[in-house]
C-alpha cells in the first residue's frame, strides 16, 4: 500500500498547473471593414451615390453615370434608339440583297428616336418640349415649353442629352458623306432622312432651351425693376428691360 501511495500523491499534485502568463504584447489591429453596394445598409449607400458634392466625386464609367442620373430609364432609351438605328444602317451594308427590309427597319428606328427624343426624352431629361402648330390661316408657329427655372434638371442627364442630340447628327454627316464617296446611292435618301430626324431635333431643342433662358431672365428683370420702381414707372421700366433682356436670347 505504502509503494502505491507515493506515485498517487505525485499525480494529484501535478493535476492543476499554474496558470501560464503571456508575453505582453499590443493589441492586434482590427481589420479594416469594406462597404460594398451590396452588403448592409446597401440602402443608404446608393442613395449617397447618387449625390456627387464636387465634380471629382463624380463616378466614371456608364455605372456611374446611370447610379447619378435623375432617370436613368429614360437617358438609356435615348441612346438605346439612337444607336440602334445606326447599328442597323451600318450592318445593313453587309445585306445588299435584303436592301428593302433593311431600309423600313431604319425608318422604323429613326422614327421611334425622333418620336421619344422630343416627346419623351427631352421633357423627362432636361425640362423642354416643342412642336409646330398650323393656325387656322395655313400659318405654322414652334411652340416650345420649358420647365419651371426652380427646378434644375439633373447635371448629368442634362450633359448626356445635349451630349446625344449634337454627337449623332456628326455621326450621319459623315456617313452622307461615305455614302457618296462610295457613289451608294440607295442609301443616300436613308442618310438624308436620318439628317432631318437629327436635325429637327438639334434646331427645336436649342429654340426651346434658348426661348426658356429669355423667359426667364425677362422675368427676373421685370420682377427685379417693378421692386424697385412702383406705379406707371415701374411698368414702363418693366417693359423696357423685357425687350432689351429679351432680345439677347433671341
Amino acid at each position: 500500500m505504502a509503494s502505491v501511495a507515493t506515485p498517487l500523491l505525485e499525480t494529484i499534485e501535478a493535476d492543476e498547473p499554474p496558470p501560464k502568463t503571456q508575453p505582453a504584447t499590443s493589441a492586434p489591429l482590427r481589420e479594416a471593414v469594406v462597404l460594398t453596394p451590396g452588403g448592409g445598409g446597401g440602402g443608404s449607400r446608393r442613395a449617397l451615390d447618387r449625390i456627387a458634392s464636387t465634380p471629382n466625386d463624380t463616378e466614371a464609367g456608364l455605372a456611374g453615370i446611370f447610379r447619378q442620373s435623375a432617370h436613368p430609364g429614360a437617358l438609356f432609351f435615348l441612346y438605346f434608339f439612337r444607336t440602334l438605328a445606326l447599328a442597323a444602317y451600318i450592318l445593313s451594308g453587309f445585306f445588299p440583297d435584303y436592301y428593302v427590309i433593311s431600309a423600313v427597319v431604319i425608318v422604323v428606328f429613326l422614327s421611334m428616336d425622333f418620336w421619344n427624343c422630343r416627346n419623351v426624352a427631352g421633357r423627362t431629361l432636361v425640362g423642354l418640349r416643342f412642336w409646330n402648330q398650323v393656325d387656322e390661316d395655313g400659318e405654322s408657329s414652334w411652340v416650345f415649353e420649358s420647365r419651371d427655372p426652380s427646378r434644375p434638371a439633373n447635371p448629368v442627364d442634362s450633359r448626356m442629352f445635349w451630349t446625344a442630340l449634337y454627337i449623332f447628327p456628326a455621326f450621319w454627316l459623315i456617313l452622307l458623306i461615305v455614302s457618296f464617296l462610295k457613289l451608294s446611292i440607295s442609301f443616300i435618301p436613308i442618310v438624308i432622312l436620318a439628317l432631318v430626324f437629327n436635325m429637327t431635333n438639334v434646331v427645336g431643342f436649342t429654340y426651346a432651351d434658348r426661348d426658356a433662358k429669355r423667359r426667364w431672365a425677362t422675368n427676373a428683370a421685370a420682377s427685379g425693376w417693378s421692386m424697385g420702381v412702383g406705379g406707371l414707372g415701374g411698368q414702363i421700366l418693366s417693359g423696357v428691360v423685357k425687350n432689351s433682356v429679351g432680345r439677347v436670347f433671341r
